[in-house]
């Protein structure tokens, strides 16, 4: 199958280089999305070999990864595996991904950090194991760590993506949800945890209101048909 990486990527100079390297070295071709970045992230991207669309303007990781899902559909991949631009992942387990679909086919494949998570701060493992409950509850199935950036999404997640979700750090938590209720495949595989000096652009306050506000929109929706009868 056909299978190519994404690497949505906003002010990473510091780590885009290595990541991309790495990833090529996986054989799969590499696409960068450039959300709007003020430093040299896209160039330093494709001078380490790989391709890039860039925002004008930054626009959240939600846009990001729909313009990511338009650019892979329109050159008939069968899926692709996302992964952060800040070192976090190791593009060394990519191969981990694409063995699980080629054995499984499923929708959606996530990277679960939570089997070996010694090195998480205490604080984002308490928020992580928190979040996963919640969208467990919501969506009806198990997950571990619905906050893990390291994914496949096969053709028909993709076709999905390009026209539903938000835009911030809850849509990567809304799409676990909105698949599980439509009925596509969802898989989880353990990748490494590794944190180190990578600075996040995860707002604590704002994204924790805006996942909390989609907790509570999803379990009206889930509700919402019971109520009628």
């Amino acid at each position: 199958m056909s299978v190519c990486i994404v690497i949505p990527a906003f002010n990473e100079e510091r780590s885009i280089a290595d990541v991309v390297t790495r990833s090529l070295r996986s054989g799969m071709d590499v696409v960068v999305v450039d959300d709007g970045s003020a430093d040299a992230t896209a160039r330093l991207a494709e001078q380490a070999g790989a391709q890039v669309e860039r925002h004008s303007r930054n626009q959240g990781k939600g846009v990001a990864i729909r313009t990511a899902a338009a650019w892979v559909l329109a050159r008939g991949y069968d899926a692709a595996i996302f992964l952060d631009a800040d070192g976090q992942h190791l593009p060394e387990e990519l191969a981990r991904f694409q063995e699980c679909f080629e054995n499984t086919g499923a929708d959606l494949i996530v990277g679960t950090r939570m089997a070996d998570n010694a090195s998480m701060p205490l604080v984002r493992k308490i928020a992580n194991r928190s979040s996963s409950l919640m969208v467990s509850l919501v969506a009806g199935t198990r997950v571990t760590d619905s906050q893990s950036g390291y994914r496949l999404f096969s053709r028909r997640m993709l076709e999905r993506l390009r026209t539903h979700g938000g835009v911030g750090f809850d849509f990567e938590s809304e799409m676990i949800i909105d698949a599980v209720r439509d009925g596509l495949t969802y898989r989880e595989i353990p990748i490494s945890c590794i944190y180190g000096e990578e600075k996040s652009h995860y707002r604590p306050f704002r994204d924790a209101a805006q996942f909390l506000l989609l907790i509570a929109r999803k379990s009206l929706e889930r509700l919402r048909p019971r109520l009628r009868r």
